[in-house]
């Protein structure tokens, strides 16, 4: 057969011969758009068991989905006899003809889902149906069984296991790896079903977590169902709107759900929309709707929609996209008004009142009493009016000169080295604006670290003693009558990621002398990651790329509540002042780049907060500088041209020769773990004490280790 001549080159007259692709290749092609992500996958399955009749709907899912996603069902099983063509592309019980289509009501018809998944990945079912002794277990590969059906033992329904989701796209299952985790879009899907179908009991969870992150039972209540799945706090601004058109000469439609009123507030709009049971999209719905709430609502907020629309079957086309996210409706436009204008006028009756969430005051930063000003005060009023002393505890700092109450107040001088830090970057003040105290994930969050911290740590914290370095990772403290050992990398850590979350949308900012480009600076970061070491370069720089891209998509978020600026070339300008007098070490900025483009959740407002923060907690925490201890037999380390083969009488002995170190990069060295000492002692532990509320994983993970113990010591003596 003659290779067709390349585009541009070769006989110009002689067009390219069109050949009949292999049946695996067109497969292949097919499933890559039926199943676009592991969400996918878990939507399609989902839609099956429903389909089935279930009341009971089960995921278990691993990796984001690339490893491991099982749905189970208490549905009504599939037959023996059915098992060999399961996952051939095109099976169905849903429809026979082509008509069918106009009456479908179930969710799936095209019998594409399944064999797409045997595809790109490793299916296995398990089943039993009503009435048989034992169930059967089956596994497909490339749409069909690889082995016959084996009797086991199984529960009512199926269970669908999907292990390996694209083992054999490889562009794809890197782009996925390297994106955000697909796990925050699964329990979204799975959340909205809930909603929905109050009348099935749905969970999902992480494989080999304890709890489920969603779990809601069945009810008869639709109220019922948003809370258990989204919170109290948002059922609490919802109305309930109806709104029908049966006129028969033109449509006939139906839609009923809940809407939130002027004093609910998000960041992110939040619809779900159901057509005949159907979950999908509608853009020009969207739109419209939003468009409604926009000279209601602020202008950076957000409203909550849910609305079951039932129209005839004959009216709705449910196979114009492969997953089924879309449908086309007859009249669409008079549809999306109608429903356009009952909101609208839902919003204006119920805009009578408006409720104004506050922020109480934050007392963390106590003012000093000033006795003279005190007396000034009581002079100053009438003689028949006796004065009310405030409690210093309850005095707030109102002045910004007034340095009582902040950090630097125990700051006791600056060392030269601090100051060749602060050389690197000029520190500029900067408040932002907008109030971000109303958001109910960062609030969520506070809520969780004033819940989960351990009394009798907080109580050390508070009135502990600094003794001094232990080593590199343990700094030694007093409390009462006791010595304690405490990680200084995992306290800080804590402190940083608390201290984010507090100062959240309110950040002073460290301007960089100099932009760093995102794309230079992840590719230092993967080629420093371990797990990264067999990938190529090209690989390496397309995966900086994708990072890049996602990090400029979401720059607006993070300069708003977080004060990381990156500018549209792409490039990191600005970051946030966490503790006062402290900056990060800038040798670890690749890696928290690397962080925030790799482990942020960016499609779930609660757990976008509390990644980015972890990730500013690790960049700012205190590790060990990168170059090595010089103390004691670590200057060896800095002997020009020192041989790795001496022995270890030779690394010990001591160095008289000054020719023989590199005195330069010891300089540095010992610059560098001087100024961690001292921001321990004078940064850390003071600010540990007024913010720091340590959690109870600190009572268990080694963070806290007591040494030593007065009472103990005098039994000893005793003895003796």
């Amino acid at each position: 057969m003659d290779e067709p001549s390349p585009r541009g080159g070769g006989c110009a007259g002689e067009p390219p011969r069109i050949r009949r692709l292999e049946e695996s290749v067109v497969n292949r092609i097919a499933a890559g758009e039926v199943i676009q992500r592991p969400s996918s996958a878990v939507k399609e399955l989902i839609e099956n068991s429903l389909d089935a009749g279930a009341s009971s709907v089960s995921v278990a899912v691993k990796d984001g989905g690339l490893k491991l996603i099982q749905v189970s069902d208490d549905g009504h099983g599939i037959r023996f006899e059915d098992l060999a063509i399961l996952c051939e592309r095109h099976t169905t019980s849903k429809l026979s003809a082509y008509e069918d289509l106009q009456t479908i009501k179930s969710m799936g018809f095209r019998g594409e889902a399944l064999a797409s998944m045997t595809y790109v990945g490793h299916v296995t079912v398990t089943t039993i149906t009503e009435g048989q002794l034992h169930g059967y277990r089956v596994s497909y590969r490339d749409g069909v069984m690889e082995n016959e059906p084996k009797p086991c033992a199984a529960v009512k329904g199926t269970q669908v296991m999907v292990e390996n989701l694209f083992y054999n796209m490889v562009s794809r299952k890197k782009t996925l790896q390297n994106s955000n985790d697909d796990y925050p879009k699964i329990v979204d899907f799975i959340s909205r079903f809930a909603v929905h179908h109050i009348n099935v009991t749905f969970s999902c969870r992480k494989h080999g977590a304890n709890r489920a992150d969603v779990h809601s039972a069945s009810t008869s209540s639709r109220l019922d169902a948003i809370r258990s799945v989204y919170g109290a706090s948002v059922v609490r601004d919802l109305i309930e709107i109806k709104v029908s058109d049966e006129d028969a000469a033109d449509s006939i439609f139906k839609m009923d759900g809940y809407i939130s009123n002027a004093n609910y507030v998000a960041k992110k709009i939040t619809m779900i929309l159901f057509i005949n049971d159907r979950l999908v999209d509608c853009t020009a719905l969207k739109r419209a709707i939003e468009f409604v709430y926009s000279a209601t609502l602020p202008q950076a907020s957000k409203p909550f929609i849910y609305m079951s629309i039932h129209l005839p079957s004959e009216h709705v086309d449910v196979n114009i996209h492969p997953t089924k996210k879309e449908v086309s409706l007859l009249n669409q436009e008079r549809i999306i008004e109608t429903i356009r204008n009952a909101i609208e006028e839902k919003l204006m009756n119920s805009n009578t009142t408006r409720i104004f969430q506050t922020q109480a005051l934050n007392l963390s930063g106590i003012a000093q009493a000033n006795p003279q000003k005190d007396k000034v005060s009581e002079a100053s009023m009438g003689s028949g009016t006796k004065s009310q002393k405030i409690p210093v505890s309850q005095m707030v700092r109102t002045d910004p000169r007034n340095p009582s109450g902040r950090l630097h107040t125990y700051w006791h001088g600056q060392s030269s080295n601090l100051e060749k830090k602060f050389d690197l970057v000029s520190v500029r003040s900067r408040r932002n604006q907008k109030d971000a105290g109303d958001l109910s994930s960062r609030h969520e969050l506070l809520v969780e670290i004033d819940s989960s911290f351990h009394p009798g740590l907080l109580d050390i914290v508070k009135n502990c003693t600094y003794v001094g370095l232990a080593d590199e990772a343990f700094a030694l403290i007093q409390h009462n009558t006791r010595l304690y050992l405490v990680n200084v990398v995992n306290i800080s850590k804590e402190l940083m990621y608390q201290q984010a979350l507090c100062r959240f949308g309110n950040f002073n900012a460290i301007q960089l002398s100099e932009p760093a480009p995102l794309q230079e600076l992840l590719v230092m970061a993967l080629k420093d990651d371990e797990l990264m070491s067999d990938e190529k370069d090209d690989e390496k720089l397309e995966i900086a790329e994708v990072n890049t891209e996602i990090l400029k998509e979401n720059a607006e978020m993070i300069n708003e509540y977080f004060s990381i600026h990156i500018d549209q070339d792409g490039k990191l300008t600005r970051l946030p002042v966490v503790l006062d007098q402290y900056t990060p070490d800038m040798d670890r900025l690749p890696e928290f780049v690397l962080a925030l483009g790799n482990d942020v959740t960016w499609d779930d407002e609660k757990e976008c907060f509390r990644t980015v923060a972890a990730a500013v907690g690790n960049f700012y925490a205190l590790h060990p500088p990168i170059l090595p201890n010089p103390s004691g037999n670590g200057i060896h380390l800095y002997k020009k041209n020192r041989d790795s083969t001496a022995d270890e009488h030779a690394e010990n002995d001591l160095i008289s020769d000054e020719n023989d170190v590199d005195q330069e990069l010891l300089a540095e060295a010992e610059a560098a773990w001087a100024q961690r000492e001292w921001t321990i002692q004078h940064v850390l532990f003071p600010s540990m004490r007024l913010f720091l509320k340590p959690p109870k994983s600190m009572a268990t993970d080694g963070t806290f280790v007591q040494v030593a113990s007065l009472e103990k010591l005098y039994k000893i003596f005793e003895r003796c």
